[in-house]
């Protein structure tokens, strides 16, 4: 909500008769052929169709954007001076001809210069910037003759709010004290000498093309490029500007260093009196409501999107209305608004308890708001374990699709929470790792403790991989050949030397690992590899054999 004040201007009046000399000057008209009725809005496209002009806004009554922002343009060939209405032969800056210019390319050329020079001026501008005939650069400078040079600036012809022969006059001083003292028309022409430019600072080499402002000084040059408003840092159109504490300004911008604007009808204000709102200066009869025109001064008014609306208007356009009463809510209440639904603040409430919601925590569901309490009791889970329902912060553990508390997550056997420890699952319980280990885990036969991993059983029997050893010289049996003797298991070489029976002829022990094959005879045993004849070595395997003493020899080798 913004309060209106009101400002006034002094000491304007009384240097009226000072200046009387001046309007006595010959003043000729301005030439302007500007286009902008029903020129299509260049914001709204289709949408509009065409601008009109609002009666006394600087807007189409249509879409209500500005003026500028319709496709207007000059319909004729723009003489710079025709437009300020200056003589076409007061000084050495005589205007260029329209059939000169338009020879050259151009919709505007700098005097005084060849057509090399001229086409070497336009290479330092911005492209879309150069005022080429049929090119982006023409609309760009009728765009800005329009807007840094604005008919009602320049003549009183086209100021509709000028009340009375006072203002007039205040206006015929001021725009003679601006043409006189402020403005002037930029001269191109070459560096005299090595030099920077008086904006950028930049070097600017002797016989280099360079702007001139004899409202500066003869030895303030500029980059063409550089030739620009303080204002807005547009390219001043046709070397137009004006002088005001050191800088450069288009008349626009330097008019409003002077005079107030009225941003409702974008005329300079030469009233005694007038009207300051949002950071900006009206006629007094100008600030108004943006869509139905109401004069604000001493009125209640809001601000939306950059305008003023009086009360009713703003509650018809913008105003939500509140989800649960139906009603609008207005300027002088709270706007609570959640998921593009809006309330009173007093009518945002629990609709279960009922129960304010201003600045507390709360859950929408169907379309309905509750607060944290009604909207767990009714829809929020419950834990499998205390059948409570899980409220906002709450740690939820889940497991095989049921879910439970942080503390009502336990152990079965130990009732403790487990939290985020690990635990194992036995049939549709959960126990905790020192539980499980303690009550069903498999121990070692060995070492008696908890196989976690790695286990392998024997006779049924479960053992560490590392404790399943050979009872006698300890060695890892996992993995590898071998047997038992009287439930101790052995590896194949310790069996062998501590219980296997020897072979008669090589002494070694036959231990039946890997299927051994061997032969006994009257407590007598061999190898199978070994079981051959003590005189010609032939194998006695599946033959008849003779004794010769504790050697085994063939029939043949016995007869002889």
């Amino acid at each position: 909500m913004d309060n209106v004040e009101s400002s006034s201007i002094s000491g304007s009046i009384t240097s009226l008769e000072s200046i009387l000399p001046i309007l006595k000057l010959q003043i000729p008209d301005i030439v302007v052929n500007e286009v902008d009725h029903n020129q299509p809005c260049l914001n709204c496209g289709d949408h509009c169709p065409g601008y009109v002009a609002h009666d006394w806004r600087n807007i189409c009554i249509h879409c209500k954007c500005l003026r500028e922002e319709h496709d207007i343009f000059n319909e004729n060939f723009v003489n710079i001076r025709d437009r300020l209405g200056w003589k076409r032969d007061d000084g050495p800056e005589k205007s260029v001809s329209k059939e000169k210019t338009l020879s050259e390319g151009y919709t505007w050329v700098p005097a005084n210069l060849s057509s090399k020079k001229i086409r070497e001026y336009m290479d330092q501008l911005p492209n879309h910037k150069v005022p080429k005939v049929d090119s982006d650069g023409e609309r760009y400078r009728d765009i800005q003759v329009i807007k840094q040079l604005p008919k009602q600036d320049l003549s009183d012809l086209y100021c509709r709010f000028l009340d009375g022969d006072v203002e007039k006059k205040e206006f015929m001083i001021f725009r003679e004290l601006r043409d006189q003292v402020a403005m002037g028309i930029g001269l191109v022409k070459e560096c005299p000498q090595d030099t920077t430019c008086y904006n950028c600072k930049g070097e600017l080499d002797e016989g280099e093309l360079s702007v001139v402002a004899s409202k500066v000084g003869p030895d303030a040059l500029w980059h063409p490029a550089c030739f620009t408003c303080h204002k807005c840092e547009e390219l001043l159109v046709d070397l137009v500007y004006c002088h005001h504490a050191k800088h450069l300004y288009c008349e626009r911008h330097y008019a409003e260093l002077i005079r107030p604007r009225c941003p409702g009808c974008d005329e300079l204000i030469f009233s005694a009196e007038y009207t300051k709102a949002m950071e900006e200066n009206y006629h007094k009869e100008h600030l108004a409501c943006h869509n139905c025109d109401k004069q604000l001064v001493a009125c209640r008014y809001i601000v939306k999107e950059e305008h003023p609306y009086c009360i009713p208007c703003y509650q018809q356009l913008f105003a939500h209305n509140c989800d649960e009463c139906g009603k609008p809510i207005g300027p002088d209440f709270k706007d609570l608004s959640y998921k593009d639904r809006h309330w009173h603040e007093f009518c945002f409430k629990c609709c279960g308890c009922q129960k304010s919601l201003v600045d507390q925590p709360f859950a929408s569901k169907n379309d309905k708001i509750y607060c944290s309490d009604c909207h767990d009791n009714n829809f929020a889970a419950r834990c499998d374990g205390c059948g409570e329902p899980f409220r906002g912060g709450m740690k939820k553990f889940e497991y095989k699709g049921k879910q439970w508390h942080d503390w009502c997550f336990v152990c079965s056997e130990c009732n403790q929470p487990i939290g985020n420890k690990s635990f194992i699952p036995r049939d549709e319980r959960v126990i905790c790792v020192p539980c499980y280990e303690s009550k069903y885990a498999q121990r070692c036969s060995k070492c008696g403790d908890v196989i976690n991993k790695g286990g392998i059983s024997y006779k049924n029997t479960p053992w560490h991989r590392e404790c399943f050893t050979c009872t006698n010289c300890n060695k890892q049996l996992a993995g590898e050949k071998f047997t038992s003797k009287e439930e101790h298991p052995y590896c194949g070489d310790c069996y062998g030397e501590l219980f296997a029976k020897r072979c008669c002829r090589c002494t070694k022990p036959i231990t039946g690992i890997g299927g051994t094959k061997f032969i006994s005879f009257e407590e007598r045993h061999w190898h199978s590899d070994c079981f051959n004849c003590y005189k010609c070595d032939a194998s006695m395997v599946g033959r008849g054999f003779l004794m010769n003493g504790e050697d085994i020899v063939c029939p043949e080798c016995g007869r002889s």
